[in-house]
């Protein structure tokens, strides 16, 4: 059976990276133990400027600024729903999701949910 994956790309100021990866170890950690099956954040290393579409230009990164690229992996589209519900209700997470504490321009992040068509 396909898995179903929440997909993240946004742009952190390098300087702040370290705060990110802080916050993101966290909420990590919260997803799994609300049954999350993986958690997974990288940072970009080998990504240039398209001709017309790019990781870079999907962000608008600016100079100083690196790619985020992540996603957390569930069971179902329903589990994730699940999840994520207890997710938001965590009290864990309330002051990573004011936007005045983010280490990065939330504005410039999108995200969307998948669902697996191949798993090998």
């Amino acid at each position: 059976m396909a898995r179903y994956v929440d997909g993240f790309v946004l742009p952190v100021p390098q300087a702040n990276l370290a705060e990110y990866r802080k916050m993101a170890r966290k909420a990590g950690k919260i997803w799994r133990e609300h049954g999350a099956l993986e958690y997974v954040e990288c940072v970009a290393d080998d990504v240039k400027p398209g001709k017309w579409t790019s990781f870079p230009q999907s962000v608008k990164l600016k100079e100083g600024e690196v790619v985020i690229f992540a996603w957390i992996v569930f069971k179902s589209r329903r589990q994730r729903d699940s999840v994520n519900a207890k997710v938001m209700k965590d009290p864990r997470l309330a002051s990573m999701m004011d936007p005045k504490n983010m280490p990065f321009d939330g504005k410039r992040m999108f995200w969307g949910g998948f669902k697996g068509i191949v798993e090998l």
